[in-house]
Parts: C-alpha cells; structure tokens; sequence
C-alpha cells in the first residue's frame, strides 16, 4: 500500500518504521523535507513536502499536532478518493471550530475517514506484541472503507484485533479511551510498556 505520514512525530515515525518494514510504501510528509536526513537509507520511504505526499498516497495517516489540522487540510486541495486515518486525540486541545480532529477532516476534505491508532503510546505502534501475542486496536467513524483500512494496517503493524467502536458519534469516546491509556500510563506511573486486550470468554 502506498501510505502518506503526515506527522512524523513519536507515533508517525513508529508507524512509518513499522509499516515499511512489513513492504508498504511509506511517503513522510513534512513542512521541511531537507531536515530528515535521518530517513534517507530506510527501505520503503521518502521525504516529501506535505500535499506532494498526501497527492502520491492512496491512504495517509494524520499524525499531526492537533493545532496544526485545520491549517494543513485547508491548503491540502483535492483528496477525494482518498482513505484519511486520524490518529489525533483532542483531549487536550481542539482543532478550532472543530470539536476534534476527526470532524475536521472530514469537514475540510470530503474523503473517507476513520479514527484509529490513537488509543495507545509509540511504544505498542512501533511493537505491539505482548509475550507472543499483539494487543487490540481500536477504530471509529462513518467510513466503512477506511475503518477497513485501520483493520488492514493494524493487522500488518501486528496489532492481534482490531475492534470497531461505532460510527462518527464514537470517535469522541475513542479519544477519551485513550485518555484511560494516558490516564494509566503517564498519570498513575503504570509505565508506557502497557496496552488494552480485550478478552472474551
């Protein structure tokens, strides 16, 4: 698959690294492509400025900061077509108008999209694997194509399950979920080296 990151933070950066090595071709996108030297000998992925990457992927993943959003999507021009992943929370801050950056997107793009890796810290994006099985991620949205796209690269990230929350209306609890992760990790001092299974009987 052809995957723009735009965002190559923390959590961009270990899921391009991740999903490079599993083949796909990974085009970061970013604000100032001669200051990622760091990337030019990784198989599978190139440097772009941002709309030229957005243009040259079939699925990009928005791993932005969250004040950053609506300044990137309102010059991003034409993305029908596209399968958009939010990998944002706002949790902390908004998106201005916008209550996250979800409704964002899709306000300012039209394309499909669909909330997903969201819900756990770079850590489990870049190995998700537990004792020999990989923990769940969790998808959001009205899109039904593009949550198959977040079921699709969770799968190939090595994410064991891949669970749909519901539609556009559960993108906020989503957020919140990842909250409890933050919550648990960070502010309780469990560590980062924690994630979410769920278990049925």
């Amino acid at each position: 698959m052809n995957i723009a990151v735009v965002g190559v933070g923390k959590v961009g950066g270990a899921l391009a690294r991740n999903w490079a090595s599993k083949g796909h071709n990974i085009y970061l996108g970013v604000r100032n492509p001669d200051g990622k030297k760091e990337w030019e000998d990784i198989p599978n992925v190139s440097v772009h400025p941002v709309n030229e990457a957005m243009k040259l992927a079939e699925t990009i993943l928005v791993a932005l900061p969250v004040s950053s959003i609506v300044p990137v999507f309102s010059e991003a021009g034409d993305l029908s077509g596209k399968k958009i992943v939010d990998a944002t929370n706002s949790v902390f801050q908004k998106p201005e108008p916008y209550a996250n950056g979800y409704e964002a997107i899709v306000d300012l793009t039209g394309a499909d999209v669909a909330k997903g890796f969201n819900s756990t810290g770079f850590e489990n994006m870049a190995d998700p694997n537990y004792d020999g099985r990989g923990v769940d991620m969790f998808t959001a949205g009205d899109s039904d194509q593009a949550k198959s796209i977040v079921k699709q690269l969770s799968s190939d990230a090595g994410f064991e399950n891949c669970y749909d929350f519901g539609g556009a209306d559960k993108v906020a609890l989503l957020e919140q979920f990842a909250m409890a992760w933050i919550n648990l990790a960070i502010i309780q001092k469990e560590g980062r080296n924690i994630a979410f299974k769920v278990l049925k009987r």
